[in-house]
């Protein structure tokens, strides 16, 4: 057996769940200032928690362009933004019929598609600047100055009645969440980055695939589970402000920190990032829902667009 193929192995695994344990703690830690101000569920929704379930796409791709790894770093927010829009709303949709209501058909997913028009323009250029990370931050700022306004005027009831943790427990949840992403997104990018160069797989493709699908997962449960319990409307706004959350503020985040050189993302990656977008947005407004079949052809879409990844 070799016993370096198994602990890399072994540490794209533990990486990954290190990643989601502590992405998990900082969440629960953050709602739990949150609720100690009072803030209503709504905003600590469109705010905290769907910040908290993009933190791991947000330290690999930090630790992967700290590294110089910037097909890696874009990679994986490219594989994990078709994976929640093909994935996650296609298996949610197995189980419930997805609608769509007037905000996220004319709102939220014609701005999903225009961040990521932004991003597919400056990712063709060759390079993301530190003007074009300047666009995409400002971008983000007002999706969120504009989500936060709307949930404002919405008359949401106050988490007062909520569980309010002591400040110990607050503070020893947020530390230990932050430690223990920092720790899994190391371990997850030296892991991936050697299993890579030790198969002749491009960084690129590990960050579409491997990267991508473990850095998902808080998404994939949050749908899931909201689908199971008959939460209409949300697996869609979840995959929608993770996806504006993962090109906006994470790549453009880590372009400020360091300008991405772009060479090993192909034309394909970049037509399958949009075109999923494109096609959520006409299965959503056709019936103002998505079906079990349409989310079986969002399926379908990723299997194909997998194996031709593999397969090349």
């Amino acid at each position: 057996m070799d016993w370096n193929l198994f602990l890399m192995i072994g540490g794209v695994i533990v990486g990954t769940a290190l990643l989601l344990w502590g992405a998990d703690r900082f969440t629960d830690g953050a709602c739990g200032i949150a609720r100690k101000w009072h803030v209503s569920e709504l905003i600590i929704g469109l705010t905290i928690v769907s910040m908290g379930t993009s933190l791991p796409e947000f330290v690999v791709s930090l630790f992967s362009s700290l590294r110089g790894s910037a097909d890696m770093s874009v990679g994986n927010i490219l594989g994990s933004n078709a994976f929640n829009t093909l994935v996650i709303v296609g298996a949610s949709c197995l189980m419930m019929k997805v609608v769509s209501d007037r905000g996220i058909l004319f709102r939220d997913i014609p701005f999903c598609l225009l961040v990521s028009l932004v991003l597919a323009f400056l990712g063709m250029q060759g390079v993301i600047s530190r003007w074009g990370a300047l666009l995409l931050c400002f971008l983000f700022t007002i999706f969120m100055a504009y989500n936060l306004y709307l949930a404002k005027s919405n008359k949401a009831e106050f988490a007062a009645d909520a569980e309010v943790m002591s400040i110990g427990r607050i503070l020893f949840l947020i530390i230990i969440g932050i430690g223990t992403l920092v720790g899994g997104g190391q371990l997850l990018v030296n892991s991936a980055t050697s299993l890579a160069r030790s198969f002749g797989v491009s960084e690129s493709v590990i960050g579409l695939t491997i990267l991508a699908g473990g850095t998902s997962l808080p998404e994939l449960a949050t749908s899931v589970m909201a689908a199971r319990k008959g939460s209409q409307g949300v697996a869609l706004g979840n995959v929608i402000g993770s996806n504006v959350f993962n090109i906006a503020f994470v790549l453009g985040i880590c372009s400020l920190v360091r300008p991405m050189q772009i060479t090993d993302i192909t034309l394909v990656d970049w037509s399958v990032m949009l075109g999923s977008v494109l096609l959520l947005w006409v299965f959503a407004y056709t019936g103002r829902r998505i079906t079990k079949l349409e989310g079986s052809f969002l399926l379908l879409c990723y299997a194909v667009y997998l194996s031709f990844l593999l397969l090349h």
